[in-house]
C-alpha cells in the first residue's frame, strides 16, 4: 500500500497569510516597513529560517537570524492558534486515507511548535500523527531530506510515497527524494513550473480544482500499477 505525505502550509491548510503577516511584522519591527504580499509570494514553499536568512541579507538586518526566527515563530502561533483553516476537500481525502488505513505523515519546512499548533487548531492532529519539521533534517526543501526522514518514520520505500505539494520548492524535493507527487500550486500562476510538470497528478487551477475523490482514484491506480 502507497503511503502519502503532506506538506503542510498551503496543501492541508491555508496558513500562507498568516506566515506573511507575521513575517511583515517581524520585518516592520527591523526598518522594514514596506514588504508586500508579493514579495513574500516568491518564498512560498522555502522554510521560515531560509525565508529569514535571504530576507537578513537583502534587506541588511542587524539582528541574529536567530532572534528574527523566534520573533516571527511567536507571532505566527498567535495568529496560527485562532485564524487557521484546513482545505474542506483535503480534510476529507486525509479522513478516507485514515478510514482505509494508509500510512499518512505531514512534512513541513515550518517549525515542529508551528506544525503542532496549526494540526491541532485545526483537529488534523487526530489524523495525522507522524510530523516531520525541516528543523529536524540537514536540508530543507527543495532538498528531499524532510520527505525522506517522514518515509524513514513510516517504514515506507520512497517510491512507495505520494506526496502533495502546494510550491515548486517541494515538488522538486518529492521528485529528488524518488516520490511520486501530486501538486496544488497554491499560486496559481506558477501551474506551468517544471517541477509540477513532472507530477504525477496535477490540479492546476490549485485547491479550487482539488478533488478528495480525484485524489483518491488516482492513488488506488497507482496501487494497482
Amino acid at each position: 500500500m502507497i503511503s502519502v505525505i503532506f506538506d503542510l502550509d498551503g496543501t492541508l491548510v491555508d496558513s500562507e497569510p498568516n506566515y506573511y503577516e507575521s513575517g511583515r511584522r517581524t520585518l516592520e519591527r527591523h526598518g522594514v516597513p514596506d514588504f508586500t504580499w508579493e514579495q513574500h509570494s516568491r518564498f512560498i514553499g522555502i522554510g521560515t529560517l531560509e525565508t529569514l536568512e535571504i530576507l537578513k541579507e537583502r534587506y541588511g538586518l542587524r539582528a541574529p537570524v536567530g532572534q528574527l526566527l523566534a520573533e516571527q515563530n511567536a507571532s505566527y502561533l498567535e495568529l496560527a492558534r485562532t485564524r487557521t483553516e484546513a482545505y474542506p476537500e483535503m480534510r476529507k481525502f486525509v479522513e478516507r486515507l485514515h478510514a482505509r488505513g494508509t500510512a499518512m505523515a505531514v512534512a513541513s519546512g515550518s517549525s515542529r511548535e508551528a506544525i503542532d499548533a496549526v494540526l491541532a487548531g485545526t483537529g488534523l492532529d487526530a489524523l495525522l500523527s507522524t510530523v516531520v519539521s525541516a528543523e529536524e533534517v540537514a536540508r530543507g526543501k527543495p532538498a528531499p531530506d524532510v520527505f525522506l526522514e517522514a518515509a524513514r518514520r513510516l517504514g515506507a520505500a520512497p517510491a512507495d510515497c505520494v506526496v502533495l505539494e502546494d510550491a515548486a520548492p517541494g515538488a522538486r524535493a518529492a521528485l529528488a527524494a524518488g516520490m511520486h507527487c501530486v501538486a496544488i500550486p497554491y499560486v496559481t500562476d506558477t501551474a506551468d513550473d517544471p517541477a509540477f510538470a513532472a507530477a504525477g497528478l496535477l490540479f492546476p487551477g490549485g485547491q479550487a480544482e482539488f478533488s478528495a475523490d480525484a485524489a483518491y482514484d488516482w492513488l488506488l491506480s497507482r496501487e494497482a500499477a
